[in-house]
């Protein structure tokens, strides 16, 4: 008996390397909770803060976070655009499963639905169905992941860099759940009807953001 028990234990150290190794770091997750005033993040530095904060309270650690949001920069030129502040990826997310292997797979055909766009401790977001459905995803970005063309309609999408909370302002939200009038973008289905936090919720959102391992 004490043979078997001393083979199992052996066993069991000889493959826990192996799944260590196997194991995939969070590169990815829909943040749980908002910031609070609609689509006023502090700018870009204050979403990127976000996301850090909650990856870390979720037990991730030495990682690079940035938040998926683009910019607007009016008449001049075309803003910052989300794609380029995530890294190349892969992406994974809190359980393990692969979201993306590359910004070309994130961008046509990603691993992005309801029980894969999970939060920072592995949630389901709520969605359509859901009450309350918390569904758009503040993203003030295209389809391809790129900001804005001064002259594509004209108007700022991004909330004022992501400064403002007044409903004089709008921005781009995506469905995480790809649900939702027809709008199955992960990153483009519409427009807010203000950038309040009353005016995000409206529309099924409550200032959520995505969050992506850029290192």
């Amino acid at each position: 008996m004490t043979r078997i028990i001393t083979a199992a234990v052996i066993a069991l150290f000889a493959t826990t390397p192996a799944l260590a190794q196997d194991a995939k770091p969070m590169g990815f997750f829909v943040t749980s909770v908002g910031m609070g005033d609609g689509g006023n993040l502090g700018g870009l530095d204050g979403a990127d803060a976000h996301c850090a904060k909650l990856a870390e309270a979720a037990g991730s650690t030495g990682r690079t976070w940035r938040a998926y949001l683009s910019t607007w920069e009016g008449k001049e030129k075309r803003g910052t655009s989300a794609r380029d502040r995530i890294g190349t990826g892969p992406w994974y997310n809190a359980k393990g499963e692969l979201i993306a292997e590359d910004l070309d797979q994130l961008h046509i055909m990603p691993n992005l639905v309801k029980k894969t766009a999970l939060d920072e401790n592995g949630n389901v977001i709520k969605g359509r169905g859901d009450k309350p459905n918390e569904h758009d995803i503040l993203t003030g970005t295209k389809d391809d992941g790129t900001a804005y063309f001064p002259w594509e309609d004209g108007s700022d999408k991004t909330c004022k860099n992501w400064t403002s909370s007044s409903d004089e302002d709008k921005a781009t939200v995506g469905h995480h759940d790809r649900h939702g009038g027809g709008n199955v973008s992960w990153n483009n289905a519409h427009g807010t009807r203000g950038c309040s936090q009353e005016a995000l919720k409206g529309t099924g959102g409550a200032g959520l953001l995505y969050c992506f391992a850029a290192d």
